[in-house]
């Protein structure tokens, strides 16, 4: 699969003390990002191996995957429909569960849902998702440059940083943003998402397309194109896009995902404060 000059010395040693001072870290967790996904391995009581879990802030609520769930031997909770990306299917609502992220309790109602097609087109083991619920009332930084997951106490972005409103729209967090330099709209911040971006487009009709996942349903085919993103006060050309006849979630047109997200050293989603802060570029590879 597929970041000033300043007027005097004094001046200059405040601003580089600050800069380095240490984050108010409260956990730190190795991510694992590859093909276009963030994992973390998470425990659950009922297992003495490590469960395999995609970070997923596109999905309302933190999923367990139903195979997961029997092998656990969880009782299941009502039949419910369930939408995802182009896709629908029915899962299982709630499945209360005490799961530790080290030494970061979980615990919280999961929906079980089938994520073996995911397994099947990312060719891993998937037991579960951390949505969007992950990220309430907490500071969350994904460090993209060390391959880590930081919850901290309290955030002042650094100098340099491109900071944005994160708008709550019924669970989701969601991000304005400028495509070819048209009106913003309201982009679904989805960590599950490998691709860059995906936006509602009347172009989706002649465009060629390409496989890619549909994180936690089924591998999707859709047309793609390249536009010019413009996020804050970062103008981005050559941003590879899926385009949608048709809106994803209701009330938003489309998906910032980590095609774009791990461009940046690190991305900070403080949902305490409804912000989100894009660190500086890394170097292109």
């Amino acid at each position: 699969m597929p970041f000033r000059p300043v007027l005097t010395c004094l001046l200059a040693a405040v601003c580089l003390q600050a800069y380095a001072a240490p984050l108010p870290v409260s956990n730190e967790f190795v991510v694992d990002y590859r093909e276009g996904m963030l994992w973390l391995k998470v425990h659950a009581p009922q297992s003495s191996n490590l469960l395999n879990f995609l970070l997923d802030s596109g999905a309302g609520v933190s999923v367990l995957n139903l195979h997961t769930a029997r092998k656990l031997n969880i009782p299941l909770g009502d039949r419910v429909s369930v939408s995802g990306v182009g896709s629908s299917t029915t899962g299982y609502w709630p499945q209360h569960l005490s799961l530790n992220l080290n030494s970061l309790s979980l615990s919280g109602d999961y929906l079980a849902v089938d994520l073996n097609a995911l397994g099947d087109a990312c060719r891993c083991r998937v037991d579960g998702l951390l949505g969007a619920d992950f990220f309430h009332d907490r500071i969350v930084q994904i460090d993209f440059a060390a391959s880590k997951l930081r919850i901290l106490s309290q955030y002042t972005p650094e100098p340099g940083a491109n900071v944005l409103p994160l708008k709550n729209h019924r669970g989701a967090f969601l991000v304005q943003a400028s495509v070819d330099s048209a009106k913003p709209r309201w982009l679904r911040l989805d960590t599950g998402f490998a691709s860059a971006l995906a936006i509602v487009d009347p172009r989706a009709h002649n465009q060629a397309t390409r496989s890619r996942l549909a994180v936690a349903l089924s591998e999707a085919t859709v047309p793609v194109t390249t536009t010019t993103l413009k996020l804050g006060s970062l103008t981005l050309p050559s941003v590879p896009t899926d385009l949608h006849k048709e809106q994803i979630f209701s009330g938003e047109s489309g998906l910032l995902g980590n095609g774009l997200l791990s461009r940046f050293r690190t991305v900070t989603i403080d949902s305490k404060s409804g912000l989100i802060s894009f660190s500086p570029f890394l170097p292109a590879k």
